[in-house]
């Protein structure tokens, strides 16, 4: 019943007469403001974009298995990935370039959460009565109490022969457990590295590198000039290169979390890939520092 409510929350909010909750109601304000911008009767954010992600969510909401690591790849780029994109919309911009960049991010950032979650959906905490409980819900042995199930992709599991009763019953010492982890952020990083070097070919007056595979798709389909060097934009001309170096400079901001998930990533990485290391519960007193200084060399 949740997530139909949030279905009807949103095609509320789309027809200008949102039910009485403040998401709706924010979001309907939002969406008249911006079309008052852009003059236009075209709906500014893409509803369907939202659909996706309530649908995704639902979809994995019983903690239902990823078949194999691309259906945890499509996961996150149906959520994380396509925030970027409503985000990217809400400035307003439309760009081929910086769609594809967050979509590598929003991977990136989807698979690195899947796996911070792995712990808690093994050993789901106990209610949080006190304050003074760790950010899971208490220790590990407490967790232990109550068995859950492993959040990773199944392909990848049965490579690594790691078998989720013995993650249910050994905790950390599973047979398998570090290297399946290692396989599963390896992807992450991979999406990161790939981001960086499209941000970096941009910058440097190149294109992204290679093609955006979900160009075309509902909400992804551009100026039929874009892959030209020369293309229309707005009133005139302009010069593929440059307006893509426009466009990432000012979708920079909503790159940043490509900062935190590198951060996690490397915690993890030092700990040797083990998932349930305590130190990967801490939060990184070093993201506010790390955050502003990406933003401010526009480099991540």
């Amino acid at each position: 019943m949740r997530y139909q409510f949030w279905r009807d929350t949103i095609t509320s909010a789309f027809a200008f007469s949102p039910a009485k909750q403040p998401v709706a109601v924010l979001l309907s304000s939002v969406l008249s403001s911006l079309r008052q911008q852009q003059h236009s009767n075209k709906p500014p954010l893409n509803k369907a974009w939202f659909l996706r992600i309530i649908s995704a969510r639902e979809k994995y909401s019983t903690n239902a298995p990823y078949p194999t690591l691309t259906s945890l790849e499509q996961y996150a780029e149906n959520t994380y990935s396509t925030l970027l994109y409503l985000t990217l919309s809400a400035i307003p911009l439309h760009s081929l370039a910086a769609d594809h960049i967050a979509s590598h991010i929003g991977k990136a950032a989807g698979i690195a959460a899947v796996l911070r979650g792995v712990p808690l959906i093994a050993f789901p905490p106990p209610p949080n009565h006190h304050s003074n409980t760790s950010s899971l819900g208490g220790t590990l042995d407490t967790q232990r109490v109550q068995q859950g199930a492993v959040a990773l992709p199944l392909d990848i599991m049965a490579e690594s022969g790691l078998k989720e009763e013995n993650v249910l019953r050994y905790g950390a010492e599973a047979p398998g457990l570090k290297d399946a982890v290692f396989k599963v952020a390896t992807r992450a990083s991979d999406h990161l590295i790939t981001a960086r070097q499209m941000v970096k070919n941009v910058q440097g007056g190149g294109d992204v590198g290679h093609a955006f595979e979900y160009e075309g798709e509902e909400g992804h389909d551009y100026h039929p000039s874009y892959g030209e060097e020369k293309y229309v934009a707005g009133e005139g001309t302009k010069d593929k290169s440059a307006q893509q170096r426009e466009e990432v400079e000012k979708a920079f901001g909503v790159f940043m979390p490509a900062v935190s998930t590198e951060l996690w990533l490397r915690r993890l990485e030092k700990v040797d890939f083990d998932i349930f290391a305590e130190e990967l519960r801490r939060r990184d007193w070093r993201l506010p520092w790390k955050a502003w200084l990406a933003y401010r060399r526009r480099t991540f």
